[in-house]
């Protein structure tokens, strides 16, 4: 018996597994980061829209901030139906930390924003703009974060002809009412 075809047909087997368990492996956790990035921009998307549909309620309610009998529960009301908080956990699972930040500065705003609307604040009010302008400024902030992770892309307001992201310098109540123009609006 020759020892050293035996070796050779034993090590040539081992590296064909070997090679093949690798192969595998890679396509599989190709495959995996495909499904993972699919998945978190799902969420990215969600996130957003619920946070939309939570800003429109209380933007209605903010027009007619005597419609409700009770504000402050018409306003907690508008973030559970619109879903956020559910989404807000998937996001936290999913997202990248830069993007988990951004969201939460996002709800953060927004919440500060239906305390705003709860007090009775309206639309044209300086209370509600004082809570709107932030709450769209992370709007945008979390809107970068996604593009930037998903895409390795940035946005900046000049690519919009505009000074800022919270739209200060946009807005016409807040000209009207001769506030400065702010220097990262909308």
């Amino acid at each position: 018996m020759d020892w050293g075809t035996l070796v050779a047909t034993l090590s040539g087997g081992s590296i064909a597994i070997s090679g093949t368990v690798l192969a595998d492996y890679l396509r599989h956790r190709r495959e995996d980061e495909r499904g993972g990035g699919a998945r978190r921009r799902a969420v990215y998307l969600e996130y957003i829209t619920a946070a939309e549909a939570c800003f429109t309620r209380l933007r209605q309610l903010a027009q007619t901030p005597g419609g409700e009998t009770d504000l402050a529960a018409a306003t907690r009301a508008a973030l559970r139906e619109g879903g956020i908080q559910e989404v807000r956990e998937r996001l936290f699972i999913e997202a990248s930390a830069g993007v988990a930040g951004a969201g939460q500065g996002m709800f953060e705003q927004l919440r500060a924003l239906r305390r705003a609307v709860a007090t009775g604040a309206g639309a044209e009010s300086a209370v509600f703009h004082e809570a709107y302008h932030p709450y769209i400024a992370a709007v945008w902030a979390y809107r970068v974060a996604v593009r930037e992770e998903l895409e390795g892309q940035s946005l900046t307001p000049a690519a919009f002809g505009w000074a800022g992201w919270d739209g200060k310098d946009r807005c016409p109540v807040c000209r009207e009412a001769g506030a400065p123009a702010a220097v990262a609006g909308v």
